[in-house]
């Protein structure tokens, strides 16, 4: 009985330690990436991108993780069809010439069994810079409708729009700039 206990546990363990990295594929209906920045000291104005793709790769037992995620720029809404299209134009995200911004991770750092940063690059304007999401909310288990193993997190971060290239109006618009990601991701 003492050989059974051991041998179960070491395959139990093998089985933990060879488990493959699971892929999750990016919700675009339960995304929205959404940014807020200063306006002239009076306000802050929000914007969100309606479209995002992409993947999340998670080992949970390895405490690892990698991402892709691409945002459809043009897809900008902040509530004023006159500011998007000011927005989407060559003084900020630059759409017609810069359709997409993406970011790239490799690194997940994890608390114990809690998720809590990303570290990767964020490409925006054709300028690539490491950008770190802060976790402040993070869950995987099975969906509740579809059954299907689902992940999803709360993030945030705050970059330097200049250093991107996007510097019009600094500093009467802020160049700082609050980023915030949810995501829900399904095998």
């Amino acid at each position: 009985m003492h050989q059974f206990i051991r041998s179960a546990l070491f395959v139990s363990l093998a089985a933990t330690a060879f488990a493959a990295p699971e892929v999750y594929t990016i919700d675009p209906s339960h995304t929205l990436p959404t940014f807020e920045v200063k306006h002239l000291g009076y306000s802050t104005q929000r914007g969100s991108f309606d479209k995002t793709s992409g993947s999340i790769t998670l080992d949970l037992a390895a405490k690892k993780g990698a991402t892709e995620i691409t945002i459809d720029t043009s897809s900008l809404r902040s509530g004023w069809e006159k500011r998007d299209a000011h927005l989407k134009g060559e003084d900020f995200f630059n759409t017609a010439k810069f359709p997409t911004m993406t970011f790239k991770s490799n690194d997940f750092k994890f608390a114990g069994d809690q998720l809590v940063s990303v570290v990767g690059q964020l490409t925006l304007l054709g300028v690539s810079k490491p950008v770190t999401l802060k976790v402040t909310d993070f869950k995987c288990s099975p969906h509740p409708m579809s059954k299907k193993p689902t992940c999803g997190a709360d993030a945030i971060a705050t970059i330097k729009r200049s250093e991107f290239g996007m510097s019009a109006y600094v500093p009467a618009v802020s160049d700082e700039v609050t980023l915030r990601i949810q995501v829900e991701a399904s095998q």
